[in-house]
C-alpha cells in the first residue's frame, strides 16, 4: 500500500514544490519498471519517517516527459534531492536502501 505521505509530482506542481525551500526527495519512475516497483517500499518508508520535515514525491516519467527531459532522465529509477531550487543537490540511479537514502537526507537537511 502506498504511503499517504508520498506526493504525486507532475509538470503542474513540481516547480512550486521544489521552490518552497523544503528538502524534496523526487523519485522518477514508471509503472512498467521492475526496479522502480522494488524501490516503492523504500520511498514509502522514507516519506513516513520524514513526514512533515521532507517532501517526498514520485514523478511518472511516462506522464511527465517534460520533467524527465529537463532532468535528463534516461534511466530509472532515479532519485533526486532538491532544496529551495530546481537544481538537484543529489542524484542516484537505481535502487537505494532506506538506510542509505536516510544518510543522504540527514547530510542535506
Amino acid at each position: 500500500m502506498a504511503s499517504p505521505n508520498v506526493i504525486e509530482f507532475n509538470e503542474t506542481n513540481f516547480a512550486q514544490e521544489v521552490a518552497a525551500g523544503h528538502l524534496v526527495v523526487a523519485d522518477f519512475w514508471a509503472p512498467w519498471c521492475g526496479p522502480c516497483r522494488a524501490l516503492t517500499p523504500v520511498i514509502d518508508r522514507i516519506a513516513d519517517q520524514y513526514a512533515g520535515k521532507v517532501k517526498v514525491g514520485k514523478i511518472n516519467v511516462d506522464e511527465n516527459m517534460e520533467l524527465a527531459t529537463k532532468y535528463d532522465v534516461a534511466t530509472i529509477p532515479r532519485i533526486m534531492l532538491f532544496k529551495g531550487s530546481d537544481k538537484p543537490i543529489f542524484m542516484h540511479v537505481g535502487v537505494i536502501s532506506d538506510v542509505e537514502l536516510s544518510k543522504v537526507i540527514a547530510a542535506n537537511a
